[in-house]
């Protein structure tokens, strides 16, 4: 069993991604993906493990995508963003 996970948000959008860190426990990172879905935020997430391969930051990369630096907090704004204008029309 693993005990390390790479925290991996892409836009599929825009098709980047980012590496935000490496966490033994992903149920906070994958909820706010989620939840970021259903606000109609077009991401997805991924946590595959730490392995002898992927040991860096660095050497993890997903076909199709590009490297964005900064890109979880910019959607995690956009996010806060959409909340903020839903609750306005409550």
């Amino acid at each position: 069993m693993y005990s390390k996970y790479w925290l991996i948000i892409k836009d599929d959008s825009k098709r980047t991604f980012e590496v935000c860190g490496q966490a033994s426990n992903e149920n906070s990172f994958t909820n706010k993906t989620y939840a970021m879905q259903r606000a109609g935020m077009n991401v997805s997430c991924r946590t595959p493990p730490v392995t002898n391969k992927t040991s860096s930051k660095d050497l993890v990369s997903i076909v199709g995508y590009k490297k964005e630096e900064g890109l979880y907090d910019r959607l995690c704004k956009e996010h806060m963003d959409i909340t903020l204008r839903s609750s306005e029309d409550w």
